[in-house]
């Protein structure tokens, strides 16, 4: 077993060497199992395990009746804080999944973006970041994403009813929620956002993430939890996004910090 186990590792390996240079580019096709086994001098259980692996690591896929390929990874930038700047949603009329796109750079299109609108009982995290009772009511707008048909992402936002009722905020209609996006709609409220907390981490998807992303086995995404405050400290929404890893490079521009010089 342990003979099997090393001569896996030595194919993975190789494997994995070819496709991190460029040897093997994204969208070529690996050796079937029993080229590779050939030619490595391996039984084709040894070669199987090797593939799996580099599957389980997101780094090929398979496609039914068509073998095992390098998988393609062109990924969007998604900006960090550049994304916010009030000269994209106040002026430009740039909402942030669109500047991600520009900034790609990609084309974009308003119906890329879809969203189901309803209320719902705040769940023990969303009711921990508005500031409300857990069970009380919240308005729950969630998008999906899309680049030509395929979804990209999936982002969530928790408003309290009192601030975003009547407002476009509330609407499920395809696109945008109009000029400058949501943050235009909350300084409209006069609860314009002026900070920001992000946490990110990565994991594994559920079930249903897998057939909303489209993901290929072993993929894992990153979860971004995002709670946006006016300058009172008032939390005006609260978000929750799903990104494939391999999909997204993140992108983070800032001035360096210097505690020591504080007042």
């Amino acid at each position: 077993m342990s003979s099997k186990r090393g001569a896996s590792d030595r194919i993975w390996a190789d494997l994995r060497e070819q496709i991190a240079s460029g040897r093997l580019a994204p969208g070529t096709a690996l050796p079937s199992t029993a080229e590779l086994a050939r030619h490595y001098g391996v039984a084709s259980e040894t070669a199987r395990l090797a593939v799996t692996r580099l599957k389980e690591e997101g780094l090929v896929s398979g496609r039914a009746g068509a073998g095992v390929y390098v998988r393609s990874r062109p990924p969007l930038r998604r900006l960090g804080i550049d994304r916010y700047d009030k000269a994209k949603w106040q002026g430009a009329d740039l909402v942030a999944f669109a500047a991600d796109r520009v900034a790609s750079p990609r084309a974009w299109e308003p119906g890329d973006q879809t969203q189901t609108v309803r209320r719902v009982p705040a769940a023990p995290d969303v009711a921990a970041a508005l500031g409300v009772d857990q069970g009380a009511d919240v308005y729950e707008r969630a998008r999906l994403i899309r680049e030509h048909d395929a979804p990209t992402h999936t982002l969530t936002s928790y408003y309290r009813p009192e601030h975003v009722e009547g407002t476009r905020l509330t609407d499920d209609r395809a696109g945008p929620v109009g000029p400058g996006g949501g943050f235009r709609v909350l300084t409209d409220q006069g609860l314009e956002p002026a900070w920001i907390n992000e946490e990110l981490q990565a994991r594994m998807p559920t079930p249903e993430e897998v057939a909303t992303l489209q993901l290929p086995p072993g993929e894992p995404v990153v979860e971004l939890r995002r709670t946006t405050f006016t300058a009172e400290d008032t939390p005006v929404e609260y978000a929750v996004g799903v990104h494939p890893a391999s999909r997204f490079a993140w992108s983070y521009r800032f001035q360096i910090p210097d505690s020591g010089n504080r007042p």
